[in-house]
Formats: structure tokens, sequence, C-alpha cells
């Protein structure tokens, strides 16, 4: 590798580097208060929302990767620009095809980087973290049974324990709902137990009343049981782990979809082979936006006035190449032949990177437009 090489490579990574940082520091920060109000509210600990926080990183990085990538590669083309050290380089007969090898040393890295990341680290750590939300909200479920004390595990919910046996017996039941504000509803039985049903958890109540108050004509129904079953889940909202989502399978698993795949995820063949080419997508899409972020700068020529019109410009292009993303994931989830509209905004970046380097290579084509139109 040429010394330039190695120079504009080591100052891309410096400026990835603290770019990245700065991205998932904002994103993380933005996460962490979501999940600190969830977490620490609903009485877990702080060791939880550490555990929490963490596994959310590997996808706080795959967002910010991309944008750091681009970041860097427009402050560092601008600082060469503004300082000619590109000039000087240019002038020794480099072509600005020459001066983007670097740049595409400096992508690739970082879709080695982002390979990682979407393939590996995310899907593991999304499923992970599917795992313990489901933990948690089960020990939630087990928190609702205290004895001795009315708890509220929802807003308009009340629940009572005398006494919890040796044999998980719970005698003594009191459960209040008044969420329906057209009907009051109050549960009492003489003991009750647990039993899981289809990975829902039911209040099986033996022995009991029901009493049901009509608020609009306070009318009272009181109806009395030998048993009857109430889904605690729908207290504090706890699912099911039986299916995994699309998020949590591996590349493979998304490119060569089963019937039982396609039934667990709840998603259509289409839709997962398109998801799974999405994943090679975004890998490149690190590499696409350094180098459309170089490219775009090198236009144009020196101004005294620095490179701000290049900078939106390039901003403007990162953008449409992001909204051609949405556009061929459209049409890939519609058939599964089409699967190749996923590569749609790699495409289209890599068309519009050629066009700027060659056109920053051969200035004097619009310079000799220019002259022609004057002597018209």
């Amino acid at each position: 590798m040429a010394r330039f090489d190695r120079y504009l490579l080591s100052q891309l990574m410096v400026l990835f580097g603290f770019f990245s940082l700065i991205l998932v520091l904002i994103y993380w920060i933005n996460r962490a208060v979501v999940l600190f109000d969830q977490l620490i509210a609903d009485g877990q600990s702080f060791a939880v929302f550490l555990e929490f926080t963490a596994l959310s990183l590997p996808s706080v990085i795959r967002l910010a990767a991309p944008l750091a990538a681009f970041a860097a590669a427009v402050y560092v083309t601008n600082r060469m620009t503004t300082e000619s050290e590109l000039v000087v380089v240019q002038a020794t007969g480099y072509s600005s095809f020459r001066l983007a090898r670097p740049v595409l040393f400096f992508g690739l890295i970082v879709v080695v980087l982002m390979s990682v990341l979407i393939h590996f680290l995310v899907p593991v750590s999304t499923s992970r973290l599917a795992e313990r939300q489901y933990d948690i909200a089960q020990n939630a479920t087990a928190r609702l049974f205290t004895e001795g004390q009315f708890i509220e595990p929802a807003e308009g919910v009340s629940f009572y324990i005398r006494e919890i046996t040796a044999e998980n017996e719970l005698l003594d039941i009191f459960l209040s709902d008044t969420r329906d504000p057209t009907e009051h509803v109050i549960y009492t039985a003489k003991k009750a137990f647990l039993i899981r049903d289809a990975g829902e958890t039911q209040l099986v109540m033996i022995d009991g009343l029901v009493q049901n108050l009509t608020t609009e004509d306070q009318r009272l129904v009181v109806t009395s049981f030998e048993d009857f079953a109430y889904n605690i889940g729908t207290l504090v909202g706890t699912k099911s782990r039986s299916r995994r989502r699309a998020a949590e399978l591996g590349t493979w698993q998304l490119l060569r979809p089963t019937p039982e795949v396609v039934k667990e995820t709840r998603n259509s063949a289409a839709s997962l082979i398109a998801r799974g080419h999405d994943r090679f997508s975004q890998s490149l899409l690190g590499a696409v936006a350094a180098l459309l972020g170089f490219a775009t700068l090198l236009v144009g020529s020196h101004s005294r006035f620095g490179v701000w019109r290049q900078i939106v410009a390039a901003i403007v292009l990162i953008v449409v190449v992001k909204g051609t993303e949405s556009i061929g994931l459209n049409l890939a989830r519609k058939d599964d032949s089409l699967w190749f509209a996923a590569y749609l905004p790699i495409v289209t970046g890599i068309c519009i990177i050629w066009c700027l380097l060659f056109a920053s290579s051969r200035p004097y084509l619009f310079k000799r437009r220019i002259k022609e139109a004057d002597a018209t």
C-alpha cells in the first residue's frame, strides 16, 4: 500500500471511530432512557438494565456504522481539500479513481465489521434480548402472588391473597377488575392455583363468586361457581415465547425459509428472503456511503468559500440512496423471484459514485460545454 493510501486510510479510521462513538452514544442514550423507564419502574435491578442495554448495542452499532463511515469520508475529504492536500496529490498524476482506492479499502473494512454485526451479533443479541424480556414478564407474573398485600398489577385491577400454602395453594382470593368503565367485576374464591396452558398462565379459582356491576343502571349480578379460570397474563401483558421473530433467525434460515419457519415467524417466504438479502445489502452500504461522500466532494472547482455545496449534495445523494432501499425491499417482499431488488441501493450508489469520479477526473468536459454555450 502506498504511503498516501496508508495516510488517508489512517485518517478515515480515526474519524470513523470518533463518529461511531458519538452516534452510538446518541442512539444508546435514547434507547437507555426508554429501558430505564420500563425496567426500573417495574422494579428490576440496575444489573438487568445494564444487561438489556448491552444486548441492544449491536443493533445500535449496526445503525450508526454506515452514517459514521459517510461522516468520516466527508470530514477527511473536506479537510484535505481545504488544506490543498488533495490538490498536491492530484498534481503528481493521481486520478480521481486512484485517489478513491484507500477509501475503497476503508469501505471494505467497514463491510467486514458490518457483516459480523448483521449476520452474527445482531441475531444472537436480538434472540437473547427476547428471551430475557420473556423471563422478566414471567417474573412480573410471579410478583403478583404476595400473600397479605393488595397488589395493583395494572390500572383498575386489584389483587389480594390471604395465604399461600406449602403446596402452592392460594387461599381466600380477591380480584377486582374496573378497567371497563361500563362494567365492574369482582372475583372472590376460597382457594385457587396456577396452571400453564398453551403458553398462558391461568388462575383457576375454586368455590367462589363473580359480582358484575353495570355502571349505567347500577345493576348487580352475582354468580357462584365451583371452578373458574382467569388469564393472569392479561394483567401484566405477558406473551408466549413459543415463536421467534424474523430478526432472530440466521441469514441462511432467511435465505432458505422452510414451511415451519414461515409458520413460526408469520411472514411470507418472499419477505424472509428479502430480509436475508437486505442483510448483505446493509453490509455493503457502509462502503457505498464512504465512497459516495468522498466522490461528491471531489466534484467542482476549488473555491475560497469551501466545499459546502458538495457537502449538501453528498447528504442529498445519501438520502436518495437510502430512499431506493425501501423501494427495492417492497419489490422483493412481493415476489421471491425479485430478491435482487434488495440490492437496488447498492447498485444505485455504485452508479452515482462512478459518475462522480468520472466527472471529477474530466472537469474540462463541463468547461468546454460552458464555453460552447457562451460562444453561441
